[in-house]
């Protein structure tokens, strides 16, 4: 129990504060670097902001219902599901250090509630839990979808990152399908829409 502890702690640390590592080549990085203005420059380092959130959020997630699933096949799922997060993190904090932004102010307190969050979810059973998983990643997926249409098209880099980023997401989506999500009731999908516009709001600032 205190091994499990001492290794999940680690990776919450690892998540919140330390470099991410990429095992597959960041998209985009065979294009050339697009000429943008400092305000363009400034709005696109504020959108990557929110999609790096997003995914300390996401690891978060994935932690807390991994700790509390009971099918080892929805466990391994999640796990596999982190690993691609992960690389998610390390593509966003390199094209937020390349538009000469910076991560959230807030990552920890982002991390502490989706955590909460996913260990509630996998509470209910495994069904529920990979119902969550579900909608979790088709609600990113059209978030990341509305903010390719708010980069400046000239921006290949940051493009091609939430193209593939989009694509992993929908894998998930479909993975968890496969494994027997159940369909969220609709005031739950409701809430989570409702808290991740919140998030989007301040992490774009903050």
């Amino acid at each position: 129990m205190i091994d499990r502890f001492i290794i999940e702690f680690d990776r919450a640390l690892r998540t919140v504060f330390a470099p991410a590592r990429s095992v597959r080549p960041t998209p985009g990085t065979d294009q050339p670097h697009a000429e943008l203005s400092e305000a363009e420059k400034t709005h696109v380092a504020g959108l990557m902001r929110v999609n790096h959130v997003g995914e300390i959020c996401a690891q978060a997630l994935y932690q807390g219902q991994a700790l509390t699933s009971r099918d080892p096949a929805v466990t391994a799922t999640l796990r596999r599901a982190a690993d691609e997060e992960t690389e998610h993190l390390a593509w966003t904090e390199l094209r937020i250090k390349e538009l000469g932004g910076r991560k959230s102010l807030l990552n920890p307190l982002w991390y502490a509630g989706a955590l909460s969050i996913g260990v509630v979810a996998g509470k209910f059973g495994d069904r529920w839990n990979l119902g969550f998983l579900a909608e979790t990643e088709r609600q990113v997926e059209a978030h990341l979808s509305g903010h390719m249409a708010r980069v400046p098209h000239q921006d290949s880099r940051s493009l091609a990152i939430l193209e593939q980023m989009r694509r992993d997401e929908v894998g998930h989506a479909e993975t968890a399908v496969v494994l027997g999500a159940a369909d969220l009731p609709l005031p739950v999908r409701a809430a989570m829409k409702l808290a991740s516009g919140v998030m989007t709001r301040m992490a774009y600032w903050v």
